[in-house]
């Protein structure tokens, strides 16, 4: 399974945008199962005050590791720069999934990464940073990140309009589907 989680709770955010546009292209590329989390569709409960001890976890968390997040064997993360990184809500939700079952949900797994920003730099600090976090949880990652600059010019109706991003993006997805 190939798992595609778009990294950010903001309501109405671009990211979701280009997650939707990555998983409809991998779906259409592969026979694999493929699926879709926005951080904006998970339930709050996965954060609560005993999150980091494995009685403690979330009905909501433990059913989300279980179905989607062990069996998968490929992430592609998709996540906007905040404050110069990545979204702290893309890290306690790496945290809420990595007290239980640790190593089956990210050791040995493969991800790709894109970042996105309004600004120039498409979040390069961002996706080294959660890079080395990947890394550390046992997840290798593709060595070319892909920084995506001024999103705001690249979205037309709600979708990924550039031809030019849709094919970097593409070859992105294929990169990872080839790990």
């Amino acid at each position: 399974m190939i798992t595609i989680i778009s990294g950010t709770n903001r309501k109405e955010s671009s990211t979701s945008i280009f997650a939707k546009h990555c998983y409809e292209y991998i779906k259409s590329v592969t026979e694999e199962k493929v699926c879709l989390i926005d951080l904006i569709d998970v339930s709050a409960d996965i954060y609560n005050e005993n999150m980091y001890s494995s009685d403690g976890q979330s009905e909501g968390s433990r059913i989300l590791q279980d179905e989607k997040l062990i069996p998968s064997t490929k992430f592609l993360f998709i996540f906007p720069e905040y404050n110069g990184s990545y979204p702290g809500a893309l890290k306690v939700f790496i945290d809420a999934c990595s007290i239980r079952q640790l190593k089956e949900t990210w050791s040995g797994k493969k991800a790709g990464l894109i970042g996105i920003a309004s600004g120039r730099a498409g979040n390069l600090r961002g996706l080294d940073q959660f890079a080395t976090v990947l890394n550390h949880l046992g997840t290798s990652t593709l060595p070319n990140k892909l920084p995506i600059s001024q999103i705001n010019s690249l979205i037309e109706g709600g979708e990924v309009k550039n031809a030019g991003t849709i094919d970097v993006m593409s070859k992105l997805c294929d990169s990872l589907l080839d790990m």
